[in-house]
């Protein structure tokens, strides 16, 4: 946890950064898509901040202090439902002004054009990209380790600012190379017309962290868990000679959330507390991932009733 805390802090202060200075060279360079690319920086970092947040709170929960206590009582379902709210926030944000540049860029286009200044435009790109690829490689190679779904977001947003500032300094290159030729009246449009194909080009990537984070938000059923558990389920029911099973299963940010109902015979033979707990336990064994991110229940019942 302070490995994935460390990460996000660091991947926040390069994006303020950036976003500044691209800002401030958009500005200087009259390019809507440099000072574009700050904005999506500055926002990227906001809701990093909350990632960070998030991974604090759970990181807290773990602990054993006064804290820790203090919210044990007041979230005792602990903090996992947070990461999808966030990845939500951070994808509909994302959305959104990645749609408004793309109509900020049409009307631009439709209007004649944005002149540029390319020296300024070319310098900045390249310390961008420059900035956008050493982040992109240390915040992979840091999440093999952890393997965090908040880093692995980061990760694919610095990805998304790395392929932005790619397409912005090609743009800018073709652009400067074309001034004083015949076609020299098309620069004016390479801005507006860049921004507009980067945009169409970054839509599809928040889209799908939205539909991941309402699937986890509204507790969809994910299909490779279920099938999971309800193979080690048959299992027992196979070996104990149980009636059946019901098991209920949902995935929500790092945390598995498994509820297992298993029918037990009316009549069958008393077992001691000391016998079901184990059969809990060797259960408990063949599903993995045993650790604080699992939520596992397992009732035994004679009343198919407790178990729908």
């Amino acid at each position: 946890m302070n490995r994935e805390q460390r990460i996000l802090r660091t991947s926040i202060a390069m994006t303020v950064v950036l976003a500044i200075a691209g800002i401030v060279f958009g500005l200087m360079a009259g390019s809507a898509s440099i000072v574009f690319d700050g904005i999506f920086g500055l926002t990227d970092a906001v809701m990093t901040g909350l990632a960070l947040l998030v991974a604090r709170l759970i990181s807290l929960s773990r602990s054993r202090d006064n804290i820790s206590r203090k919210l044990d009582e007041r979230f005792t379902m602990g903090f996992w439902h947070l990461e999808p709210m966030v990845l939500g926030l951070n994808g509909m944000l994302l959305i959104v002004a990645v749609t408004y540049a793309l109509v900020t860029s049409i009307d631009s286009f439709l209007s004649g054009g944005r002149p540029l200044a390319f020296g300024y435009a070319i310098a900045f790109a390249v310390v961008s990209l420059i900035g956008d690829l050493v982040m992109v490689i240390y915040v992979r190679r840091a999440n093999r380790k952890i393997d965090s779904e908040l880093v692995a977001l980061d990760g694919r947003s610095w990805i998304m600012a790395t392929c932005l500032t790619a397409a912005l300094l090609v743009a800018f290159l073709i652009g400067a190379l074309i001034q004083g030729t015949s076609i020299a009246w098309m620069s004016p449009y390479i801005d507006p017309a860049v921004l507009a194909l980067v945009c169409l080009a970054l839509i599809p990537v928040p889209v799908a962290t939205v539909r991941t984070a309402l699937a986890e938000i509204l507790l969809v059923t994910p299909r490779d868990l279920k099938t999971e558990v309800d193979d080690v389920a048959r299992e027992i029911v196979r070996r104990q000679g149980f009636l059946g099973f019901r098991a209920y299963v949902a995935r929500v940010g790092r945390g598995k959330q498994i509820e297992l109902y298993f029918i037990v015979p009316p009549n069958s033979p008393a077992r001691k507390l000391e016998e079901w707990d184990a059969l809990r336990d060797e259960i408990g064994e063949e599903l993995g991932d045993e650790g604080p991110d699992r939520w596992l229940t397992i009732v035994f019942t004679t009343d198919l009733e407790w178990a729908e």
